[in-house]
């Protein structure tokens, strides 16, 4: 397959790249490199493609209009795997422009080139977020996510509406993909790992929002690969998603580990790691977060035969080993 992979410097994007290409794809890569956090990590990402024969890229922005239309009107491909967001929870409080740049009228824009070039599947990244405050535990696909908690959210609960109107009026197979906390090797430095890693690492105290009362269902980068990778090759049929009431070619997945883990658990796992003590502040909880996160993955499970499995002590494990040779850290 030829697939169009936006967001390709970014985590996820770089990891599924890699596979795509381990498994016979071309991969076409498509990323702003905005600095929202450490651009030269993005381009240590890319560097490892350098000898990649099936492997282009372009620095692109999503919400570049004749850009996007260019793209699409000059590559055929097979599937598009849309992984390009402004990410973060917390930013959206700052520049909420960001997401509606990107997030909305970025994804316009992917919805029409895939709709005028008759692309075969568009799998998308949603998030755990647009469960917002949700009480019912394990998160289900079919629950109501009408009650958005941050404007984060609220664009990923947008991007799912929006992709089930071109399923619904062109056709389009669409796939959305809520992941659950994300973590692992070559990582976003926004999130909590990386920076309790970071800080225990160079002996700077930690904030522990929510007095440490918050659990996620912390997922590992391979097994969100392999959700996605499987996925994409499950193309959502007409009346696919009974939980909807839709008859569109339209299908909704959790990719979490169906386990979730206490924040002071989960600190103990980096300290062990690390071999090192936190010194921790305990912090209120942040505007638009939410105190936990739990996947219902049956749906992923029954149709692509799949659900993560990582256990935290051997990502964590993993991603501590990369910080250290990353930076230089012994």
């Amino acid at each position: 397959m030829n697939v169009l992979v936006t967001g390709v410097a970014g985590f996820v994007g770089f990891f599924l790249a890699q596979r795509l290409l381990a498994d016979g794809d071309s991969v076409y890569g498509i990323d702003n490199l905005n600095d929202y956090y450490d651009v030269s990590l993005k381009k240590d990402r890319l560097a490892q493609f350098d000898q990649a024969a099936n492997f282009t890229f372009e620095q692109l922005d999503l919400a570049d209009r004749a850009g996007m239309e260019r793209l699409f009107q000059t590559q055929a491909f097979d599937c598009v795997v849309h992984l390009a967001a402004q990410a973060g929870v917390r930013y959206s409080l700052k520049n909420p422009h960001a997401y509606a740049d990107s997030n909305l009228i970025g994804f316009v824009n992917i919805l029409e080139g895939c709709r005028h070039t008759q692309v075969p599947h568009l799998v998308y990244a949603s998030s755990s977020s647009v469960y917002g405050a949700n009480r019912q535990i394990p998160f289900s696909v079919a629950d109501s996510v009408d009650h958005p908690v941050s404007l984060y959210a609220a664009t990923k609960k947008a991007n799912e509406l929006m992709a089930h109107a071109y399923s619904h009026l062109y056709n389009l197979p669409t796939t959305g993909l809520r992941f659950f906390t994300v973590y692992g090797p070559w990582g976003r430095p926004d999130m909590a790992y990386f920076k309790f890693v970071d800080a225990i690492a160079n002996d700077r105290p930690i904030q522990v929002y929510n007095h440490g009362k918050m659990e996620r269902d912390f997922t590992y980068i391979d097994d969100v690969v392999e959700g996605v990778a499987r996925t994409m090759r499950h193309i959502p049929q007409p009346l696919d998603c009974p939980e909807f009431n839709t008859q569109a070619p339209y299908k909704v997945y959790n990719i979490g580990n169906h386990s979730p883990v206490e924040l002071m658990t989960f600190i103990e796992t980096i300290e062990q790691a690390l071999g090192k003590t936190a010194e921790k502040i305990m912090m209120p909880m942040q505007p638009g977060d939410v105190a936990a996160t739990f996947a219902d993955v049956d749906d992923l499970m029954a149709d692509v035969g799949f659900k993560p499995s990582t256990p935290l002590a051997v990502g964590i494990g993993k991603f501590v080993d990369w910080y250290r040779d990353y930076y230089g850290i012994g």
